[in-house]
């Protein structure tokens, strides 16, 4: 009897060392290190992005981490090229990019971006100081000078046509969300049209310096933005920040996190696994992340989902739509 329990203890051991020989073998086409595009420092995709690569690095035992950006646009275009493992994006974006109309890259349809996972909406949201006047839409006077993120962001692509369609003239400006805000607070800027998962952290910062007006869009001004462009109407909840006494009514648009095509199956596999499992861990990074849940994966009908992310999906008894599987 004490030579079976021996052989048998010999044989769970053998199976044990297979089954780790095994898990490691999955890896070995695994990239020793990851990158994920974000946007701009101050602003929610930078904290979102750097926490969630943070995590994914500890979690997987692999070397990585956020970049700053240009944003949406960008991180498209890096993911689409192999510069950039991970990016995050918005649809309106990744909707113009595989369809060969990206402003970086016109003619050129970046089919080497999946979708990885749902994050949250993006609010486009108005801010100004409290003593410039501007208390709504309409009050925005010709020529004000206007901060709309950085260059070729979701903001700046979308932000600009959405204030001309409601009849705003106005100086373009570009540049970090930080730097934005510290320009408004030094009356450099009269507005900064914000486009930014929400608490955006520029606006949480100016409110602990000076007085601001968080500005909503009227019924009217719905109307017209959701007949013209592709965002959906949002409700800024007035918890969000301690200016608001209530709910401040917007349109926002979806975010995904996008991955190389190319990238291997088991690795997006368990990055995938990692991420919607831990959603506690993911609203400690950012509270924007309460949506970062696998019932929100239907918002994406733009990117195909890596076959990786898929089969997470599926084995969790999440249905995608085969044709919108890399």
């Amino acid at each position: 009897m004490r030579t079976t329990t021996k052989t048998t203890a010999l044989l769970l051991a053998g199976s044990a060392l297979l089954a780790a020989a095994s898990a490691q073998a999955d890896k070995s086409d695994w990239p020793e290190n990851f990158t994920v595009g974000t946007a701009s420092q101050g602003g929610t995709y930078y904290v979102y992005g750097s926490g969630w690569a943070n995590f994914i690095a500890d979690e997987l035992d692999i070397s990585g981490g956020g970049e700053v950006t240009g944003g949406p646009t960008q991180n498209l275009a890096l993911v689409h090229n192999g510069n950039a493992a991970f990016g995050l994006t918005t649809m309106g974006p990744a909707s113009d990019a595989i369809n060969g109309k990206s402003p970086l890259a016109p003619g050129v349809k970046m089919d080497n971006v999946c979708a990885m996972f749902p994050m949250y909406e993006t609010p486009f949201s108005i801010t100004t100081l409290a003593d410039s006047g501007i208390e709504s839409i309409s009050d925005i006077p010709d020529g004000a000078r206007i901060g709309f993120g950085p260059a070729a962001s979701t903001s700046d692509t979308y932000f600009p046509e959405i204030l001309k369609t409601l009849g705003v003239e106005f100086d373009r400006r570009n540049g970090g969300w930080t730097d934005l805000g510290s320009q408004l607070q030094d009356g450099l800027l009269d507005v900064i049209a914000f486009a930014a998962g929400i608490p955006i952290p520029a606006v949480s910062q100016l409110e602990v310096q000076t007085d601001v007006n968080i500005i909503e869009f009227n019924e009217d001004e719905i109307k017209t933005v959701l007949e013209n462009f592709p965002v959906a109407e949002f409700m800024i909840p007035a918890s969000t920040y301690s200016t608001l006494d209530e709910d401040s009514r917007v349109v926002s648009m979806w975010n995904f996190s996008i991955a190389g095509c190319d990238l291997p199956e088991d690795f997006v596999y368990e990055v995938t696994k990692r991420t919607m499992e831990n959603n506690d861990r993911m609203r400690s990074i950012h509270r924007s992340a309460e949506t970062t849940i696998p019932e929100n994966i239907s918002h994406n009908t733009v990117l195909p989902f890596h076959p990786g992310a898929a089969r997470w999906y599926e084995e969790n008894g999440y249905e995608i739509d085969p044709e919108l599987i890399h």
